[in-house]
């Protein structure tokens, strides 16, 4: 195995969690809310449903192919040629997703505290942190994630509990007044963030105490889903239907905090939780791609593809996308598609394969 480290299946839900839910709070209540107005409470517990179903998939094909990620299953079932071409689209594909989320957390720190430093100087030092910890192994991950995430949830409770004299619960009424189609429509986007538990194969080989691992998959999904439902119902309660106009409602509405008039501007703190949970994202994603990349090539230690692979990924942040605007065009438009097709489409393709040839084998 290319790293020797293990880690437990609480480990890998907490893993899993950050790895997806640091940058649904901060990006997506926005452009939910487009969609779905004042139904966007309903829109996360309807894309919650891709997140079951791809840890479910996952969960088969490492029960079928045990101790081996989909960089090395797939190609035991497409062949080394065929495999090979698929699992470098996973690899580009690993390789855009560390560049956009560099890329949102970059416009979120520039537009909101830093305005005058240059973006590059932000996205290249969480990278380099971020390289130390890769390097560092999975264990170290893990620890990081069992450190930061209860001060992540405190903050963001104590966050929701002062801004309850704000909230307006009349503003979600009248539910369903369009039917359900624009909570379909706004539930693409939380579809996405869902599709990405598929990162969990990276992971799966990790976990020591493997028999909760889908157990473990499963809560991240349930957890995922009730924190943005929370996010969704808490910007919706404060903004109304201007949260589809605001790129970082949760962000703004903790700005305008004011409690018995003592406790007052939490936005730095909230940048804190933030940059805490990016930080574990972004090493994750940034991990699985340096373990895949490994894995493609057929090596048998990682460590010295970190810093290569890193420059790469800071790169790829600075050309990735214009604006913070079209960052958000392409989340609602171009990612739920393209990550349905490498996240969902192509290890349902793998696991009926595994079938088809279980199959034949039997019956022969």
């Amino acid at each position: 195995m290319i790293d020797k480290g293990k880690i437990s299946a609480l480990q890998l839900g907490m893993l899993m969690y950050l790895m997806i839910g640091a940058t649904s709070t901060l990006i997506v209540p926005a452009i939910t809310a487009k969609q779905a107005e004042r139904d966007m409470w309903l829109s996360p517990i309807l894309g919650s449903i891709s997140g079951f179903i791809v840890v479910i998939i996952m969960w088969a094909l490492h029960k079928k192919f045990p101790g081996q990620s989909i960089m090395q299953f797939g190609e035991l079932l497409l062949g080394r040629f065929l495999g090979k071409c698929a699992n470098s689209l996973v690899l580009f594909f690993l390789l855009h997703g560390v560049g956009l989320i560099l890329r949102e957390y970059g416009e979120f720190v520039v537009s909101a505290f830093l305005s005058r430093t240059p973006m590059v100087t932000i996205t290249m030092s969480l990278i380099v942190v971020c390289a130390f910890a890769v390097r560092s192994g999975i264990e170290v991950l893990a620890r990081c994630t069992q450190l930061f995430l209860p001060f992540i949830g405190l903050v963001f409770v104590c966050i929701f509990a002062m801004l309850i004299p704000d909230m307006d619960p009349r503003k979600m009424l009248p539910m369903l007044e369009k039917g359900i189609l624009p909570a379909l429509q706004g539930s693409i986007v939380p579809h996405t963030w869902f599709l990405e538990f598929f990162l969990i194969t990276f992971l799966f080989p990790f976990v020591h105490d493997l028999s909760k691992g889908l157990k473990a998959g499963m809560f991240s999904v349930l957890f995922m889903m009730l924190i943005m439902v929370a996010t969704n119902f808490a910007s919706l309660f404060v903004f109304g239907n201007l949260t589809g106009h605001i790129s970082f409602p949760v962000y703004y509405a903790a700005s305008y905090i004011s409690f018995i008039n003592f406790i007052e501007h939490l936005d730095a703190i909230v940048m804190v939780t933030w940059i805490l949970g990016g930080f574990v994202q972004i090493a994750l994603w940034y991990y699985s791609l340096v373990i895949g990349t490994a894995q493609w090539l057929g090596l048998s230690h990682y460590r010295f593809l970190v810093f290569p692979m890193g420059l790469l990924c800071g790169m790829t942040s600075i050309w990735v996308t214009p604006s913070l605007q079209d960052l958000i065009h392409f989340f609602a438009t171009t990612a739920p598609f393209y990550s349905f097709t490498i996240l969902f489409l192509y290890p349902l393709i793998l696991l009926a394969i595994s079938w088809v040839r279980k199959t034949k084998n039997s019956s022969l």
